[in-house]
């Protein structure tokens, strides 16, 4: 049983009162990570709340047949909450399941999956084998990005204490939802040694000599963001961006930053005075080291430039690719296409057990990567196009390059565009496996192709501990 709660006058929202709910059970987790409680007949979405707790919540927006409220206080906690090993938890968005055990994680991570595919997707779905859990619950990222403000986001302890506050630089990550605030990190524990220390020699450097942080609001400044790249191989990258040149003072950090790190082997810099982020229509600077990383997975090396996609869980995507090649059940006469091959890490994976693979993606950069990570591993079965997916793949394209026997889907989270799903329902490959990040879209697309495929594996795997979002791969079989 859950309690309804009961509605208290709370916030003021233009001439409405959004209520305080008392004693509400969180009973269930929605598919974007927040968790669910219902009251007055609605559900109520809750972040950094853990089914089983009973809290009082603060109403901030209310809607038709839905509200989002946060947390005020906890009346009962729940079984599946461990201690967050993040000083951050709560402030930052990048884990917000912190506060669930990983065997719960995992498990709500497995319904998700359920819920898209089979009750909301009405999908005629095989047994779901049970998740692919990760070796490393922290400390498994291969890349993180860090912001410098001018201007950071203060504590409630701290607006409340009434202390007049000098300095306010911060290196760290955005506030969920908001462009311009940024929160200082004490310690990340997404990415291992020496990325922490990085980040923090940095700050130190830039306070002790008055380098000017960001001004995100109305551009201005000098140091801009951090990018930290690690590999199994042992590479280390690091990339600062500056917001305008000053070839003093980038010298004398960069030059401190190699002294302080020599594990640092690649040092670069670029000069990004764009109102956003993006450097990857820039020009990235190598000043030390090499102008790329290597990464390994049994036994082929694949380059990664400064601009260059990779998983950024080295250890998980190891397995992912697995199950992938072992759902195509290659026996090494196919021709492959795998669609949305980034840098072709797939392709290449899944060359040595297919006659010929055909890597199709729309960034000009990645195909070159594809193109440079076979020659380097010397295979010579696969060739890689650039372009739109939807205007690539057509009868021409395939009558040129062969009808696939087995087709590989490694689409962005939109999922798979209707041309490409309609050309793939002309040319019918034998068998299609599908590898998602947004099992929702997955269902969509899945749904589509129910006429002519059935669904005989699904597959997920937990690339992202701490947080919501799940992997997963599912094999499709044209049907008789």
């Amino acid at each position: 049983m859950y309690f309804c709660g009961v509605f208290k006058p709370g916030i003021v929202r233009g001439k409405k009162v959004l209520p305080l709910i008392n004693h509400l059970e969180i009973v269930d987790i929605a598919a974007e990570g927040k968790a669910i409680g219902k009251a007055d007949g609605m559900v109520v979405f809750v972040p950094y709340v853990a089914p089983g707790d009973i809290v009082d919540v603060q109403v901030n927006r209310k809607r038709k047949s839905y509200m989002e409220a946060t947390l005020v206080t906890f009346h009962k906690y729940s079984d599946l909450r461990v201690k967050p090993q993040c000083e951050h938890f709560g402030l930052c968005g990048g884990c917000k399941w912190q506060h669930i055990s990983y065997e719960s994680q995992l498990n709500y991570k497995q319904k998700q999956v359920e819920d898209q595919l089979i009750r909301i997707g009405k999908l005629d779905v095989p047994a779901i084998q049970p998740i692919v859990p990760s070796d490393n619950q922290f400390f498994y990222r291969n890349k993180l990005e860090f912001t410098f403000s001018s201007s950071r986001w203060l504590t409630n302890e701290e607006i409340s204490s009434g202390a007049d506050i000098t300095d306010r630089s911060a290196v760290g990550f955005h506030i969920p939802e908001m462009f311009d605030k940024v929160f200082d990190v004490k310690k990340c524990w997404l990415q291992g040694d020496p990325s922490n220390a990085i980040r923090d020699e940095i700050r130190s450097f830039a306070l002790k000599y008055g380098l000017p942080f960001f001004d995100l609001r109305d551009h201005g400044g000098f140091l801009r963001n951090l990018i930290i790249r690690t590999s199994s191989t042992g590479d280390l990258m690091v990339i600062v961006s500056f917001y305008s040149e000053n070839e003093q003072w980038r010298t004398k950090l960069l030059d401190h930053l190699a002294v302080q790190f020599p594990a640092i082997t690649s040092l670069m810099y670029v000069i990004n005075g764009k109102p956003n982020d993006t450097i990857t229509d820039q020009e990235i600077v190598c000043y030390k080291g090499n102008d790329h990383m290597f990464e390994e997975m049994e036994g082929l090396r694949f380059k990664i430039g400064p601009k260059s996609f990779y998983q950024t869980n080295s250890a998980q995507a190891y397995k992912l690719y697995k199950v992938t090649r072992d759902f195509a059940a290659l026996r090494g006469d196919e021709i492959v296409y795998d669609l949305y091959t980034g840098t072709g890490t797939i392709a290449n994976f899944v060359a040595g057990k297919a006659s010929k693979v055909i890597g199709v993606e729309f960034v000009p950069e990645a195909i070159e990567d594809a193109k440079n990570n076979s020659a380097l591993n010397h295979i010579a079965n696969t060739q890689f196009f650039a372009g739109d997916m939807k205007d690539v793949l057509n009868n021409k394209f395939v009558e040129t390059h062969g009808r696939p026997d087995v087709v590989i889907l490694d689409p962005p989270r939109a999922g798979v565009h209707q041309d490409v799903i309609d050309t793939l329902l002309y040319i019918m490959p034998e068998r299609i496996v599908y590898v998602s990040c947004n099992p929702a879209t997955q269902a969509r697309d899945l749904a589509l192709m129910n006429d002519a495929y059935r669904i005989d594996a699904v597959q997920p795997v937990d690339m992202f501990p701490q947080t919501q979002h799940v992997e997963n791969v599912v094999r499709l079989t044209r049907r008789d």
